[in-house]
């Protein structure tokens, strides 16, 4: 909050008393609220807006002529860690596509590491160039079919609370602990009564779905369908479009994005890489592609902002208007979205500003603890041929529950590429139990090697798939001696890999560099015959039993319907 003295000068310079620190001129400005263009200067004081529609002095004034100055983008949820670098390089990646604000959910380093994995991300905001909100994860572990590295209670996150960077409480996965009213549940959201209480309830409709959002969860960024979003809204939840590197909604919920509805909808990411990030962009690419879809600008533009601000309380940010932050965008046109320049508090977005920042030792290195595997631990041991199988659905998280008649030999069942029916594992990584787990997963169009990764949602143990055992005993075994990370092996021999070695999830390495791994990866992966865009976050979401329909944890495959592990 402005001091008395600061406070004065801010309305000295809306009046024209005083300078300001900073002058936009020659730029037009979208205003949110008419959907007009606004024609003036826009005066910027201590990285607050002052003034816009008039004429102001100041020592530094830029030349914005021909740009279109919008308010900066709100992410209204993801997860850092995704991005598989530091809220550093995450600031530096994705501050210059524009978005100036981004809320995130710690939740998979907490769940490596628990409350110190919080609170590193609490520290890192107060470094970052953009404003990184820090929600408190709800859900560590997000279920009790899962073995994670912590496991986080409402008095663990009492003691979190109160950070400036903190809004509430994040993503709600248990929407079953919800509405059967789970007493360690309920005592997480009466922590957070009076505060805000973010959703994740996916296919959730009818009486289940009153019965959720009367718990007072606002937010939800799960809709898959224009009909499920359409019940969401009508029963007072904002909708999050999500468009990340594996969940992609935003085609299928881009008619629904109205003038009228707008103000109930707003833009996210949830996870998305460098690699998607550098080749299509971030909330830039989202707006460009609703517009080129249909959706008037100004829906696009106030889901991006002003819809993000108002559904989770900030408000100090969404307009370019005299009292708000100086969070702005320059683009050439509205329908290209072409971020040209990006101001944060009043700085702008240059090399220079993110070399000025200050940053933080990592956390959480040495944090895979697996046990070391064989061939052998990949056998998938059974006594009858009926068999429950993984279906991927590309460009979603929710899977199919398939099932197969796969024959016994020598008391297995093997992989069979030809009818792409490949094993998938999960060892646990934590050094809790050794667990390892074996089932089916087809989708990945597999026909040799292995595939293995500690980005494993959410619980963060090595996730492996593969064809041929001695090839995912190879690839596994390799993540514990990168500190976790992202391995294709063929032959017994690395064809690429990312070390990750922060918690297993991120690289020390500028975004640049895993970019450029991801492309290599991405190759390695085509070279054993997978078909899937986006191979290493799908393989993660395989592993997270809160989406529908059938999963795989340490503890075995879970049919997430009935919220069982299967016999």
């Amino acid at each position: 909050m402005p001091t008395s003295s600061s406070l004065a000068r801010r309305i000295a310079v809306g009046r024209g008393d005083a300078p300001a620190d900073l002058v936009l001129r020659g730029g037009q400005v979208l205003d949110l609220v008419t959907g007009e263009l606004l024609a003036g200067d826009v005066a910027i004081c201590d990285g607050f807006i002052a003034g816009t529609c008039a004429s102001y002095d100041a020592p530094e004034v830029i030349d914005v002529t021909g740009l279109i100055l919008v308010p900066g983008f709100i992410d209204t949820h993801l997860h850092i860690e995704s991005s598989l670098v530091t809220p550093f390089e995450f600031d530096r990646c994705v501050l210059p596509h524009g978005v100036t604000t981004a809320i995130c959910d710690p939740h998979e380093i907490a769940n490596v590491i628990g409350a110190e994995g919080i609170r590193y991300f609490q520290e890192a905001s107060t470094h970052t160039l953009m404003d990184i909100r820090v929600q408190l994860s709800s859900c560590v572990p997000s279920t009790h079919m899962e073995t994670a590295g912590a496991d986080l209670s409402a008095s663990d996150l009492a003691g979190l609370m109160g950070h400036p960077s903190g809004i509430g409480l994040a993503e709600f996965m248990n929407y079953p602990g919800v509405i059967h009213r789970d007493p360690g549940v309920l005592e997480k959201l009466e922590l957070f009564r009076n505060g805000h209480i973010d959703g994740h309830c996916p296919q959730l409709l009818g009486r289940d779905l009153n019965a959720y959002v009367s718990a007072g969860i606002s937010t939800e960024h799960e809709a898959t369908t224009a009909g499920e979003a359409r019940e969401k809204l009508q029963k007072g939840m904002r909708v999050l479009i999500r468009e990340g590197s594996v969940s992609k909604d935003l085609h299928a919920l881009q008619a629904l994005l109205t003038e009228r509805t707008a103000p109930y909808m707003c833009l996210c990411t949830d996870d998305r890489n460098p690699l998607d990030i550098g080749e299509e962009g971030h909330l830039d690419y989202m707006i460009r592609t609703l517009i080129a879809l249909g959706t008037p600008p100004l829906a696009a533009y106030r889901a991006a902002a002003l819809s993000g601000a108002e559904a989770f309380g900030l408000k100090d940010r969404g307009l370019i208007a005299p009292g708000k932050r100086a969070d702005i965008v320059a683009v050439t046109s509205l329908e290209a979205c072409d971020v040209q320049r990006v101001f944060c508090t009043g700085v702008e977005a240059t090399a220079d500003a993110f070399a000025a920042r200050t940053t933080l030792p990592p956390v959480a290195r040495r944090s895979v603890h697996a046990p070391v595997l064989t061939p052998e631990d990949f056998r998938a041991r059974a006594n009858t041929p009926d068999t429950d199988v993984i279906g991927i659905l590309e460009g979603k998280i929710i899977t199919e529950h398939q099932r197969e008649t796969i024959p016994i030999k020598d008391g297995d069942k093997y992989p069979d590429p030809a009818r792409d029916l490949i094993r998938i594992s999960v060892i646990e990584r934590h050094g809790k139990n050794g667990n390892i787990a074996t089932g089916f997963v087809r989708g990945f169009g597999l026909k040799h090697g292995a595939i293995a990764s500690t980005v494993c949602h959410d619980h963060h143990n090595i996730a492996c798939v593969g064809v041929d055992y001695a090839d995912m005993a190879c690839a596994a075994n390799r993540l514990t001696k990168l500190e976790g990370g992202f391995v294709v092996v063929r032959d017994g021999q690395v064809l690429a890999e990312l070390a990750l070695p922060v918690a297993g999830l991120m690289s020390l390495e500028p975004f640049e560099h895993v970019r450029d791994r991801l492309i290599q990866l991405r190759d390695a992966a085509r070279s054993l015959g997978v078909t899937l865009n986006e191979p290493f976050l799908q393989l993660a979401f395989l592993a997270l039993p809160v989406i529908p329909a059938l999963k795989i944890t340490d503890r075995g495959m879970v049919d997430v319907t009935k919220f069982e592990i299967i016999p």
